[in-house]
């Protein structure tokens, strides 16, 4: 038997959507994606086959002969042990515009409620996991991509994984987004004016972006595309900004509210 998967090519214009898979594909995941006004595929191959004892093998992408392991212990298991359910909080938002800080205030106010959560922030994940990418086009949808599946792991481990990256292809988003079940992921949109992030600047990298010293950095010679349709904005209302800790109140307000702080 075979059958193929859609994935996504290295695109800022590329939109994600589902589509449907027939009962013998039932468990596989299928991501196709188009470029809005003309057309742009990239397909790899996933080949499924049984050895002599009748299991199911899969071929994705280099890796051959390889079979998913079930385990007896569920996600919900881990979830009722931990007394949290598991879910990936994604904020996004321009450099400056504060997702690291909020995404600490938001780790602690949890560890203060007796929530496990985990930060995958966009340069600490840099400094190992990716430090082999750079901030070319295709580095950082690779960069994005494989943060989305580190934190769909800490989500099905039955922790609140807190991603800070900048992200700033909704493309790169959608991807992530489909990665887990409808309503676990939950996208924190740092809606917070590119001036107001320029005459912060705590790395200096807008004043080396405006001398011509980084190219492709995002909000000056590289686009960001805000959300459309994310869960929780936290925005710059007149002048004045939320403290880190009232905006992460506000994402444990919707936390509570979906009943992701109870097993």
């Amino acid at each position: 038997m075979q059958a193929s998967q859609l994935q996504w090519a290295s695109s800022p214009k590329l939109g994600a959507e589902k589509i449907e898979t027939s009962s013998s594909c039932s468990k596989l995941g299928f991501v196709s994606f188009k470029r809005r006004g003309s057309f742009v595929v990239k397909a790899m191959a996933v080949n499924l086959s049984s050895d002599k004892n009748g299991s199911l093998l899969s071929s994705i992408g280099n890796s051959t002969n390889i079979q998913w392991h079930q385990c007896s212990v569920k996600k919900e298991d881990r979830e009722n042990l931990l007394k949290q359910k598991g879910c990936v909080i994604w904020i996004t938002g321009l450099s400056g515009s504060g997702k690291s800080t909020v995404a600490c205030a938001l780790s602690g106010s949890l560890y203060s409620r007796g929530k496990l959560a985990y930060v995958l922030d966009g340069d600490n994940v840099r400094h190992g996991l990716n430090r082999d990418l750079s901030f070319k086009a295709e580095d950082r949808a690779e960069n994005i991509r494989r943060i989305g599946e580190v934190a769909k792991l800490f989500a099905d481990a039955g922790v609140i994984c807190i991603a800070s990256v900048i992200s700033p292809y909704r493309r790169d988003r959608d991807a992530c987004r489909a990665l887990l079940p409808a309503g676990e992921f939950i996208e924190v949109f740092m809606d917070i004016p590119l001036d107001v992030c320029e005459a912060r600047d705590p790395k200096g990298l807008y004043k080396l972006a405006r001398a011509g010293k980084i190219k492709g950095f995002t909000g000056i010679d590289d686009p960001y595309e805000s959300p459309v349709n994310c869960e929780i904005a936290l925005k710059h209302k007149g002048g004045e900004c939320m403290s880190p800790c009232e905006m992460a109140e506000e994402v444990i307000s919707y936390l509570e509210e979906k009943g992701f702080l109870q097993a």
